[in-house]
């Protein structure tokens, strides 16, 4: 059944501006540098998720090194999973004041740092902080601006751009992994992570590719979008509540801000010219004042802005669509984890690894995953397709193959439920998208960094809790099927709050009439 974005609860706060006149694009929004920005996410993806999804091959290896317990060991590769996710609201922080493209080139340093000091490791504590924290922290600060940076500068083709540039994940799953195989096997495990920590630098580099869009840009493609919005913007009339949740409420809060932030650059610039006439010294004191002064505007208003998504009157929060989106991530992240970490180890117990060596199964996943991105991005761009519908099926499918994975014990049927895992993952494209429908581009950077936080909790506690299965049945069965059905309890979520979203205004608007 089509279910349009309003029937949802879909809003789109400050884009939906009735009536607006309508504007010159940007050349660049939907086009010209915004496939640049396409690669560089799509670099991101290949270094940073292909990297943590083929962490399988190194995590056999510090099993055999360390001795240690397979719950304790998968922490290491959890660990990094989790906190390149779960560290989003606080890189939204980062965003809102030193931009995407700083934060990028700091995020690359960090994540080559933790590879490199990771290959020195003489216990699996060491890893937890060097490549669990470090390398994590690191991932996460480039992660979230290849996503946002992506949003930015898509408006039309919003679910194919964020589809090609995430297709990264499934390519780097399928090279890091052939890669991290060849490294370890000609030149130790060790020397391996100091490869790919070199590697990583080329993060920077990516980061470096994110322009950032002017505050005239960005508004330019707001008027844009509330054109091709107008019609659905109508029927929104009756979900005032909702609308002023997603930021209309923090208007006049950012109004005095601002207008303090100018009042503090005016008054600097009265002393400038004041003291125009001063010595030197005087006036290399009022430039030092100066930059000191515009950097403390510069962060007052990125924390204003990370501060009002989350706890002001405009928190992200009050949006209850939102909220299940959340319960929903807390659940779905590791269903989809768990098979990377623990399906070489599954495949040895099966005595499958000739075949496997073929044809690895993670390969399989990777390469569909790549075709399930790409084509359920063009999908959900069609004008008579629901986004949502098609995230909403994608997630059911890919429950199902969860829960019947433990079923299969021979090579082929493990490779049907791969494939069919790898596509419909493929709906991890279209999180951006559904993200910045419920709360506006404005929002987005905050808004996507909660989500992945969520995520990022959840591929934290997966692999162990996997492993720690194990460890008391000697079986992979029962981690697959909780995880599945947890999986299940979020996607009810999903679709319990829109029926109650979509409730509330008719029942409203019964009581007024009985009135």
């Amino acid at each position: 059944m089509y279910a349009s974005r309003e029937d949802i609860g879909y809003d789109f706060g400050e884009d939906s501006k009735v009536g607006s006149k309508p504007t010159k694009p940007n050349p660049n929004i939907d086009g010209g540098w915004a496939w640049m920005i396409v690669l560089s996410s799509f670099l991101v993806h290949i270094l940073i998720m292909g990297s943590q999804m083929a962490l399988g091959i190194l995590n056999m290896e510090w099993l055999d090194e360390f001795n240690q317990s397979r719950g304790l060991t998968a922490w290491v590769s959890s660990l990094s999973m989790g906190i390149t996710l779960i560290v989003g609201p606080f890189i939204g922080l980062f965003i809102s004041m030193c931009g995407c493209r700083m934060t990028a080139i700091i995020g690359g340093v960090l994540n080559a740092l933790g590879w490199i000091l990771s290959a020195y490791a003489s216990n699996v504590h060491y890893l937890f902080l060097t490549f669990g924290v470090t390398a994590g922290i690191g991932s996460g600060m480039v992660y979230l601006p290849a996503v946002v940076m992506v949003g930015q500068y898509f408006q039309k083709r919003r679910a194919l751009a964020q589809g090609l540039s995430t297709t990264g994940t499934g390519f780097g799953t399928f090279l890091m992994t052939a890669l991290l195989k060849y490294l370890c096997t000609e030149f130790g495990w060790r020397n391996a992570m100091f490869i790919q920590g070199a590697i990583s630098l080329n993060l920077c580099v990516c980061g470096a590719l994110m322009r950032p869009l002017t505050p005239k840009d960005l508004r330019e493609k707001d008027v844009v979008r509330s054109d091709s919005e107008e019609n659905r913007t109508k029927a929104l009339s009756h979900s005032t509540e909702t609308i002023k949740s997603n930021g209309v409420l923090g208007e006049e809060p950012e109004k005095k801000e601002e207008a303090a932030n100018e009042e503090v650059l005016g008054s600097v610039q009265h002393i400038e010219i004041g003291g125009k006439s001063g010595s030197g010294r005087n006036m290399y004191g009022l430039r030092l004042f100066k930059t000191v002064s515009q950097l403390t505007v510069t962060v007052r208003k990125g924390f204003a802005l990370w501060y009002s998504s989350y706890f002001g009157a405009a928190s992200l929060f009050t949006n209850r669509v939102f909220v299940a989106f959340i319960i929903w991530a807390l659940f779905a992240y590791s269903s989809f984890v768990i098979p990377f970490i623990h399906l070489p180890e599954i495949v040895k117990q099966y005595n499958l690894s000739r075949q496997d060596n073929v044809f690895p199964l993670t390969s399989i996943i990777a390469i569909v995953h790549i075709f399930g991105k790409v084509i359920l991005g063009v999908i959900s761009d069609l004008p008579c397709i629901s986004t949502w519908n098609v995230f909403l099926m994608a997630n059911f499918t890919l429950v199902t193959c969860i829960l019947t994975l433990p079923l299969m014990q021979t090579y082929v049927g493990l490779a049907v439920v791969c494939a069919l895992i790898g596509f419909s993952s493929g709906y991890f494209s279209l999180m951006p998208v559904v993200t910045e429908d419920l709360v506006g581009t404005k929002h987005l950077a905050n808004a996507y960094g909660i989500i992945i936080c969520a995520n990022g909790i959840s591929a934290l506690f997966g692999p162990p809790f996997a492993g720690w299965i194990y460890d008391i049945t000697q079986k992979y069965d029962f981690s697959f099927y909780i995880a599945g059905l947890l999986y299940m309890v979020g996607i009810i979520f999903l679709l319990i709050q829109p029926c109650i979203q979509k409730k509330q205004p008719r029942e409203k608007s019964t009581g007024e009439a009985q009135v």
